[in-house]
């Protein structure tokens, strides 16, 4: 009987040993932190991965993300500067950096943080789009409106351990009653913006031609006083020339009776053509055997 009685005994030290030692292990993954809390309080954060042992029965253990959150905001409605309202849909990438911080004011609820995270977000993002107008809302998806957003929370939500990594866009739309209104709109703002450039490129354009134009006008009046002073030139040379060759009586009366004969060459073209000559003349003269 003795030795049942030690042999349970026995094995209930084991047992409570056993449960002592599960109770106190505490197991730390990689992407996660965990809250030693003591009578409620916390007393110590493990933020590295392992093995470590808490007090059983008197200190818990609770734990917290560690990698990056993503948040869904709702859809809600947005005003511009000029007063047109637009459906905004955004999520937020967040983490969790303070523990302690976290645990503090928050009570380590993602859910408190969450409605933290909604109601900064939410007012940052209608403050930056209150600052724009609707065509510069439209416009500006580039990443600009993510960044002016971003600058709009700042350091807000240090106060609670979180850091937003970034908000964006899902959906930054018109309303689907004013949307075809409001594009056709901006469809023809844009078209008279083109028809502006348009007409300065054409005005432009018609001055460079007028330019090119008067510049070829100036450039083919010089080139043809060039080429009638050239010719003036060469016709005086011819002139210096034949006066040189037919400078004797003999020379130029051969001169002479040549351009008779050119004169009569070309009168005789053609049928039927009669040619008339004085008697004292040299050709008549040739003609008649004188």
């Amino acid at each position: 009987m003795k030795k049942l009685v030690g042999r349970i005994f026995a094995f209930i030290l084991v047992l409570a040993a056993v449960v002592g030692l599960g109770g106190s292990m505490v197991i730390t993954r990689e992407n996660e932190y965990k809250l030693i809390r003591e009578f409620g309080r916390v007393s110590r954060v493990i933020d590295r991965a392992g093995l470590s042992f808490k007090v059983p029965f008197i200190q818990s253990a609770d734990t917290l993300p560690k990698e990056i959150l993503i948040y869904d905001l709702a859809p809600s409605d947005v005003i511009t500067m000029d007063k047109k309202t637009m459906m905004s849909d955004s999520y937020v990438l967040w983490k969790i950096t303070e523990p302690l911080k976290f645990a503090q004011t928050l009570n380590s609820s993602i859910l408190n943080a969450e409605r933290r995270i909604d109601a900064s977000v939410y007012n940052s993002i209608k403050n930056v789009i209150s600052s724009l107008s609707q065509n510069d809302v439209i416009s500006g998806r580039d990443g600009e409106l993510s960044e002016a957003i971003m600058k709009n929370i700042g350091t807000s939500m240090d106060q609670y351990g979180i850091e937003i990594l970034a908000v964006e866009t899902k959906q930054l739309d018109l309303p689907s009653d004013n949307k075809e209104a409001v594009y056709e709109r901006m469809i023809s703002e844009r078209d008279k913006i083109a028809a502006t450039y348009q007409a300065e490129g054409q005005a432009e354009a018609k001055v460079i031609q007028n330019t090119t134009d008067r510049e070829i006008a100036i450039s083919i009046s010089n080139a043809q006083a060039q080429a009638a002073e050239v010719t003036a030139e060469g016709e005086a040379e011819y002139m210096r020339i034949l006066a040189a060759a037919y400078n004797t009586p003999e020379r130029a009366e051969f001169y002479g009776f040549i351009r008779a004969l050119d004169a009569a060459k070309a009168s005789l073209k053609g049928n039927n053509n009669t040619l008339i000559l004085p008697a004292d003349s040299p050709m008549a003269k040739i003609f008649m055997g004188q």
